[in-house]
């Protein structure tokens, strides 16, 4: 929020009475974010000008952040496409989606951006957006159980990028580990396009049982509303509401409100109480405090519920008495939950929270009208229908168009360039593909958190996929997985959408886990930019097809709009997650080719496929082409045989084929168990086709001799191409009649890059 659009401490109490007596009152709508089309339908709803405080809560809660006012046209095809799925229990529309895992569990997961808040203020700014999804992820009754951060961010070697992500890390790693909860994946991408925009994802995964679900709803006249958790401060205000509803101008971002200053043990206590309060069953409604603070909190009860809501918000608890009502509702302070109560469980309820050193006020109750009403030291400051402002804001049908340069762009070949050819130059050019900062091992960022607390992580990274097992007896797990090709997505939004979805797909199933779920966060630029609202448009279109093909319904997710500085967007970035079940986390598949002798088989087809390539981009600083062809139905065929192998004790070990191609999924599964490997290349392939190429529906496993024969006849048996390339021997990795390079040799330039960038 700018200075001009902070709340007057001095002037009288703007009630709905005043606001009512008067109507020509000049507002700082526009200050507030605001079009002026919007403010008059204010006015037109209400039938008055709004109140200070009303103004404040529209604002906040019609921001794109909030109401998704751009992108909810296009969203609604993940409604309109959705698979039929047995798993879905809670889907589209609240804190987060929910899918039956069996044997009465179900699990509930989401990811969420807070991407401008992290460039302001790093630490802090991923810090809350983690404590934020923890928080979305227990309103839905389930104990969180794990988190993920794909990341995205400048050059590696760029100062600010210097500035930005060690603070990110320490943000990251700062909050969750004092939460108690393992990091188990995610991504680490550097690329220009976000040199003064990262995009810092977060996501969480919570587990109960199916009578635990909780959902966001006010219902039932006379039922008391509890805020709980920390007290509101002046940290937030505006905070990621406005923040991430705009563009950062070149010279710097336009509107800086207070990035929300996180508390972790303040946290810790609130998921702790929380989940007490759920087992004995003493809540009927129940909603985190995240964005746009209180003004969302009662505003999306009370919409969602059967009645009407009424606030004293004179009761709330502050850090600072010297708040405005409008200042109030607008802070995004942190750790706090709004809960209804029935009145007899009251007691209860606040006997819970003081056990907890949990500070609980009753600031309100259940209403029998349809309204949302809001009174300061008794009097009213707002009287609105809740529906217009949580869930009935602007709708926008932006303009979009295929921007005038796709067509170039997608005609600059990456085929055209100048490639390797001797064993020499392909060995220098694997050496600096595996040391490039994207390829590079991310050790030194997931070492600083921890990823095995709880004792029930089973896989980690860099694994392909994370997983956590949720029953000890059965060994019960799920798997997750996120992914995201911005360079893929920037050649063609609807192909790199699918891709991402492909990626995350194939790297749960090659954990050995049967993918059932999809959560999203769709980083764009700014929606009015025709060309940027194409590519959402062309994401959303591309994701949504592909999850009807897959049957893997999303379940929710983020968008975040805006993403540029000037007139500069970043590539459109749709990551992916995907959620898997397995019946027992002791049949999990690693990457690491752990013992000799096994024997190493290719799976899929490779074709010469480089548009986007992390070969063109390491090599030549090239972006052109079209990105690999996707193929759902192969993608489906391949989950099918690496999940089928893995329960069946067929493979030992498997690797996805993506970014790098097979000698980046090479090094990572020598590098991971410690052994070499003898490859040959196949008659039909160039060595530098089949080290480099990035064709998608791929995943290169270990296979025991023992069961060599069994593994070809189901391949075969199902169609999927499967060709044995080499097998697991030595201290090298060597391709025949090419080059050799020693584990040692390749250790340090896989492990040494981020140190010498960061360290």
């Amino acid at each position: 929020m700018t200075p001009s659009a902070q709340p007057n401490h001095r002037t009288a109490l703007d009630t709905v009475k005043h606001a009512t007596d008067t109507p020509g009152t000049e507002q700082p709508w526009a200050e507030l974010g605001l079009k002026q089309d919007e403010y008059e339908r204010i006015r037109e709803i209400l039938g008055r000008r709004p109140t200070g405080a009303e103004l404040a809560m529209y604002s906040v809660m019609w921001s794109e952040h909030c109401s998704y006012k751009s992108s909810k046209v296009h969203l609604k095809q993940f409604g309109e496409k959705a698979p039929e799925s047995d798993a879905l229990l809670v889907g589209i529309g609240e804190n987060a989606g929910v899918v039956d895992i069996g044997q009465d569990y179900a699990v509930t997961f989401k990811v969420e951006s807070h991407n401008h808040p992290s460039y302001v203020e790093p630490y802090q700014g991923a810090a809350t957006g983690i404590g934020g999804i923890v928080r979305d992820i227990l309103a839905m009754g389930a104990r969180p159980v794990a988190v993920m951060d794909p990341l995205r961010f400048g050059a590696a070697d760029h100062p600010d990028t210097r500035r930005v992500l060690p603070g990110v890390v320490s943000g990251i790693g700062g909050y969750g580990n004092c939460l108690g909860l393992p990091n188990i994946g995610g991504e680490v991408v550097f690329d220009d396009c976000y040199q003064g925009n990262p995009l810092v994802n977060a996501l969480c995964v919570g587990v109960m049982k199916h009578e635990d679900i909780h959902l966001a709803q006010a219902s039932g006249t006379g039922n008391k509303v509890i805020l709980y958790g920390a007290r509101t401060g002046g940290d937030g205000i505006g905070g990621v509401s406005v923040l991430a509803s705009e563009t950062f101008e070149a010279e710097g971002p336009a509107k800086r409100p207070a990035v929300q200053v996180g508390d972790p043990f303040q946290e810790k206590l609130l998921i702790e109480c929380t989940l007490e309060i759920f087992k004995e069953r003493l809540v009927a409604g129940i909603q985190d405090l995240g964005g746009a603070g209180l003004s969302c909190a009662t505003s999306e009860l009370a919409s969602a519920g059967s009645g009407g809501m009424r606030v004293e918000l004179d009761t709330v608890p502050l850090r600072d008495s010297s708040l405005s009502p409008e200042e109030i509702l607008m802070s995004e302070s942190q750790e706090r939950m709004c809960a209804v109560v029935e009145p007899d469980k009251v007691g209860r309820f606040l006997e819970i929270c003081e056990k907890w050193d949990v500070i609980a006020t009753v600031i309100g109750e259940v209403t029998p009208g349809e309204r949302l009403e809001i009174y300061w030291h008794g009097e009213q400051i707002v009287d609105v229908p809740p529906r217009t402002v949580a869930h009935e804001g602007p709708v926008y049908r932006r303009p979009y168009e295929r921007p005038p340069w796709q067509d170039q762009l997608q005609a600059d070949d990456a085929a055209a360039l100048p490639r390797p050819g001797t064993g020499e130059e392909l060995r220098a050019a694997a050496l600096a593909l595996v040391s490039s900062p994207n390829q590079a091992a991310k050790s030194w960022i997931t070492d600083q958190y921890d990823r095995y607390v709880l004792g029930d992580t089973v896989l980690a990274q860099p694994e392909d996929g994370g997983m956590i097992r949720v029953d000890d007896s059965t060994g019960l797990g799920v798997a997750v997985a996120t992914d995201g090709n911005g360079r893929y997505a920037k050649l063609d939004p609807y192909r790199g959408a699918q891709l991402a979805l492909a990626e995350s797909y194939r790297n749960v199933a090659a954990t050995g886990a049967r993918p059932l779920a999809v959560t999203d966060c769709l980083n764009f630029g700014s929606p009015e930019d025709p060309s940027a609202m194409w590519q959402f448009a062309e994401a959303c279109r591309g994701l949504a097809d592909a999850c009807r093909t897959l049957g893997t319904p999303v379940t929710g997710g983020n968008v975040s709009l805006y993403n540029q500085t000037g007139d500069a967007a970043i590539h459109p970035t749709p990551v992916v997650g995907v959620l898997g079940v397995i019946d027992d986390v002791n049949r999990r598949t690693p990457i690491a080719f752990a013992e000799q002798g096994q024997l190493l088989y290719l799976l899929g087809e490779t074709r010469e496929e480089l548009g986007g390539s992390a070969w063109s981009q390491v090599a030549h600083g090239h972006l052109g082409g079209l990105p690999p062809a996707v193929d759902l139905e192969r993608e489906r065929l391949l989950a099918e045989i690496l999940i089928a192998a893995s329960r069946d004790g067929m493979i030992d070990a498997a690797h996805d084929l993506s970014d790098g191609g097979l000698i980046q999924a090479l090094a990572e599964s020598c590098l991971k168990g410690g052994n070499g490997a003898r490859v040959v290349v196949p008659d039909e392939l160039s060595p530098f086709v089949f080290l480099f190429s990035e064709s998608q529906g791929r995943a290169l496993v270990a296979v025991p001799r023992s069961e060599e024969v069994r593994f070809n006849d189901m391949c075969g048996a199902r169609g999927l191409p499967a060709a044995r390339i080499g097998v697991v021997d030595g201290e090298e990795i060597e391709v025949q009649g090419q080059f050799s390079v020693s584990l040692r040799e390749l250790r340090e330039a896989h492990e040494g890059t981020l140190p010498a960038l960061f360290g």
